[in-house]
């Protein structure tokens, strides 16, 4: 999607330890109008197949979840990171390592919300080690339902989240995949889709 990295290049930071910054539009403070486009994006991508809900973690996958499930006219479910007091009845859980906040949560999910032989879509904000995305996925299978894919807005194509998911056969689709950054010079290298 040229116009996220556009938006990667004017916008986005790169941090040592591989990290890419883009909080001032994707993540902490958000662009409405361009998160709907991603949105429209994910919708077009993924138009070919039959959604019932979309699925995300906490926190900031949250959004472009919401961005796409308009589009899909369909609800948005997400796994929280911390046991609450509301979540009751059957729960299904795992564990997800973060990349970006070197921790491991227990992430669980109501079986109010996901039900056998749903089509889930899943959708983030990035995927780096594909901890995450591993992680609702078998989420998604422990409750008997069905994994259309996974949307991506940013794939850091240089870690082996993309490739793990690829080998599987999991359909993933990433509006634009970073090969290379440097920290030192600031530059973006983005693989050609």
């Amino acid at each position: 999607m040229k116009l996220l990295e556009e938006r990667i290049l004017r916008d986005g930071v790169v941090k040592p330890g591989n990290v890419l910054k883009v909080d001032n539009f994707l993540n902490h403070q958000l662009d409405v109008r361009f998160l709907d486009e991603v949105g429209k994006e994910f919708y077009r991508l993924f138009s070919d197949v039959r959604v019932d809900k979309i699925m995300t973690i906490e926190t900031s996958g949250i959004a472009v979840a919401m961005a796409a499930a308009r589009y899909f006219d369909v609800p948005v479910v997400f796994a929280k990171k911390t046991q609450s007091l509301n979540i009751d009845g059957e729960v299904y859980k795992t564990k997800i390592h973060s990349f970006t906040h070197n921790r491991t949560y227990d992430v669980i999910m109501s079986g109010k919300y996901l039900h056998k032989d749903e089509h889930i879509l899943i959708i983030d904000d990035f995927l780096a080690n594909g901890c995450a995305a591993e992680g609702l996925i078998s989420l998604i299978c422990d409750a008997g339902a069905k994994v259309e894919g996974v949307g991506i807005v940013i794939e850091k194509g240089h870690q082996e989240g993309g490739k793990r998911l690829r080998e599987r056969g999991i359909r993933l689709e990433s509006l634009a995949i970073v090969d290379a950054m440097n920290a030192e010079t600031g530059e973006i290298t983005f693989r050609e889709q």
